[in-house]
């Protein structure tokens, strides 16, 4: 008898493709990258679903009492089982202004590191690809620019901003301003990888084939050019987004960023220090701590994806 031929095994899925990859072999095999992707992971999702989990609306007027105000910890002496890490100057509980002000810290870092992205991914294809004088004007542009600190950018454009808008008109644009100033400051790194990694791309021949069939330069710079550099964006925009909410932090912290009735995390922590010293310690000190857990997990994903994606390490 003839054996009747087995048919052809169906390709994987994209899912079943990504569980097989060397990537996720590396991430589950690193806990501290696991333990960092957990915890990002559950920062985020209880920013985005604050308003759900959070005990209190610490914004809302109608909720808030001043004889609420200074109450500790609920595992202190005096302490009030309402308001779990306690409440500030304010009446508000301290819980739902972090889960709040998480909100307000992620939206200005992931927009910031998109816009960064965005421009310094496009100013860094020009340059590498047409070179000459694009070339250039636009890397003599990034030289000059990391002469200054990030933070002393973005306060100079955060600086004129309110100078140009008002003091009025100010508050209902900071989270504009804040995206762009924290962006502006940071493209640069974008823009030279991206630059270097296309100079390295556009002498080989597939480039040199799509030019030879008549493409146009921006077809061959992001159809063809740009997927084969995203790998070392990646790895930047996920370092950068630590730094982002960072730099926001500290902005607000300056007094520069966001206003009190709309706090992120910098924010909180401005007005907990005033209360630092009087013993009111925990009104800056959870903000400070989510701050930093939050910045070092995204910090640790960095870590892991930029070796992960070295041929050189593998």
């Amino acid at each position: 008898m003839k054996s009747v031929p087995e048919e052809p095994k169906a390709p994987p899925g994209r899912l079943a493709r990504i569980f097989d990859s060397d990537l996720w072999y590396s991430f589950k095999r690193s806990p501290v990258t696991v333990v960092s992707a957990v915890v990002t992971l559950a920062l985020i999702l209880s920013a985005l679903f604050a308003p759900l989990i959070a005990p209190h609306n610490p914004f809302n007027p109608a909720t808030i009492s001043i004889l609420d105000s200074f109450f500790p910890p609920a595992w202190m002496d005096g302490g009030d089982r309402r308001f779990l890490l306690g409440t500030d100057d304010q009446g508000r509980d301290i819980l739902s202004t972090i889960l709040y002000g998480m909100r307000v810290s992620l939206a200005v870092g992931f927009a910031s590191v998109i816009f960064a992205m965005v421009v310094g991914v496009t100013l860094g294809l020009l340059a590498g690809y047409l070179g000459g004088a694009v070339d250039s004007i636009i890397m003599r542009i990034a030289d000059v620019q990391l002469t200054f600190p990030a933070i002393l950018i973005a306060l100079l454009i955060n600086g004129v901003a309110r100078a140009m808008a008002g003091p009025q008109s100010y508050d209902n644009v900071v989270l504009v301003v804040l995206v762009l100033s924290i962006g502006l400051s940071f493209w640069v790194q974008y823009a030279r990888t991206v630059r270097g990694s296309v100079l390295v791309e556009a002498n080989k021949e597939y480039v040199l084939a799509a030019r030879l069939i008549g493409l146009r330069p921006w077809t061959i710079m992001f159809k063809h050019v740009l997927p084969n550099v995203l790998g070392p964006v990646l790895v930047i925009a996920t370092i950068n987004l630590a730094l982002a909410i960072i730099t926001e932090a500290t902005l607000s912290f300056l007094g520069v960023g966001v206003p009190p009735t709309e706090p992120s995390l910098g924010t909180l922590i401005r007005i907990g220090n005033d209360f630092l010293f009087s013993g009111e310690w925990w009104i800056t000190m959870f903000p400070g701590f989510t701050l930093a857990v939050l910045a070092l997990a995204v910090n640790l994903l960095g870590d892991w994806l930029r070796d992960a994606l070295n041929p050189k390490l593998r």
